[in-house]
């Protein structure tokens, strides 16, 4: 059936060449992280991502839908004469004074080819950790572990939750002329002067497995893998973190404690874990709220809301309540999307005490090692959240759909 009514921008019928150069110049305009072009039995729809939030673009003429899709796909290097089987391609498009990174990823549907463009616009990106949004003392944690000669430091979360840009900032403050830094990922999404980067191929056989056993041999100072993603690439960034190199690295966990079980369940020895991690960080992306419109809270909805939470919140935000703004809300105007515009991180860091390496020999499982960070008071997502709640960043119901309980 026909998407729902959104009052679209306007897209004239032009040419494919031109249909498409306006869809990414709007794309690129409004901070989109990804254009979706999909077909229906009956109507051609774009929609972006801005924000997280998926939202109706353009609904360009039905007759341009094939040209549109077949000119992405020469941008990007596909086969356009294959249309049953999933492609990947890639595409550098000059915008303005730039070259913009774009991952093109085709998918056969039941009405025609689906695109989707992933925009890897991160060129002038290079915000430090407290403009991601790290709390000043889990900052201090993860400098501390960034500034130890070797290690394993891990960083989780759902794809999209910025764990990217996130080692990246990281990485730029260890890259030096004295520092021999080497990255294997899949792909390449940031590019840093200095660095060894190195794109995994599986098809010609060059896995993170097998690049990380060429790394080895490359003599590193610092390591970093895009993706733990099975037993081989976690041991041998393990047997690298244990031999003297800084390792960094990302897995998809939904929280930092899960994370050790994870890597347990992956098959990884209790001992190895226990030796090599220093600290794991999981991370969401939540909505900003847009500062031209927001407005406080009522001091009885502030009341209410702060005396309903568990003893454990209370507790953790408790010193923070005395000393930071009030509550704001979402309202909206012309320049931003229902109240929100932009987005921010939280965090929750978590070093491996000698506590945590103590339960993590004894096989502990994750809610064992999530208790023993609460008394290490190590914060949750939802704490962190509460945090920038109170700081009049984000908004109490953005939190309570970003983060769960616990």
């Amino acid at each position: 059936m026909p998407p729902p009514h959104i009052a679209p921008s306007a897209i004239p019928e032009e040419s494919a060449v031109q249909t498409l150069d306006l869809l990414l110049h709007r794309a690129f305009e409004q901070l989109a992280s990804d254009i979706h072009v999909e077909s229906g039995e009956d109507f051609f729809r774009v929609r972006f991502r801005i924000d997280g939030q998926l939202q109706i673009a353009a609904t360009p003429v039905l007759s341009l839908r094939d040209a549109v899709v077949s000119r992405l796909k020469v941008l990007a290097r596909m086969d356009i004469a294959e249309k049953r089987v999933p492609q990947d391609g890639r595409i550098q498009y000059p915008y303005k004074d730039q070259t913009i990174d774009l991952r093109v990823s085709s998918l056969p549907t039941l009405h025609g080819e689906k695109i989707v463009v992933r925009i890897l616009n991160f060129s002038h990106e290079r915000p430090g950790l407290a403009a991601l949004g790290y709390e000043p003392d889990d900052r201090t944690k993860l400098l501390q572990a960034l500034g130890r000669p070797h290690g394993l430091i891990l960083m989780t979360g759902p794809t999209g939750s910025g764990k990217t840009l996130s080692l990246y900032s990281c990485l730029e403050l260890l890259n030096r002329a004295e520092v021999n830094i080497s990255t294997v990922e899949d792909p390449s999404e940031i590019h840093l002067p200095g660095a060894n980067q190195v794109n995994i191929n599986e098809r010609a056989g060059l896995t993170f497995a097998t690049t990380l056993r060429a790394l080895l041999r490359q003599d590193p100072d610092v390591i970093m893998v895009g993706e733990i993603r099975d037993l081989e690439t976690a041991e041998i960034a393990i047997q690298a973190a244990q031999t003297g190199h800084l390792v960094l690295s990302t897995l998809h966990t939904n929280d930092a404690p899960g994370t050790l079980a994870r890597l347990r369940h992956m098959g990884v020895a209790a001992f190895n874990v226990a030796a090599s991690v220093t600290l794991i960080t999981a991370q969401r992306l939540v909505r900003r709220l847009c500062d031209h419109c927001k407005q406080p809270m009522a001091a009885d909805q502030i009341d209410f809301f702060f005396n309903n939470l568990n003893a454990q919140d209370q507790q953790a935000i408790s010193s923070h309540r005395r000393t930071q703004v009030s509550p704001y809300k979402a309202i909206g105007c012309d320049i931003c999307d229902q109240g929100y515009k932009g987005r921010i991180g939280l965090y929750q860091v978590m070093p491996i005490s000698d506590a945590m390496q103590r339960l993590i020999m004894h096989d502990a499982d994750a809610q064992a090692l999530a208790i023993q960070a609460a008394l290490e008071e190590v914060r949750t997502l939802r704490q962190a959240g509460w945090l920038k709640v109170l700081q009049g960043i984000t908004s109490i119901e953005e939190i309570m759909a970003m983060t769960h309980h616990g």
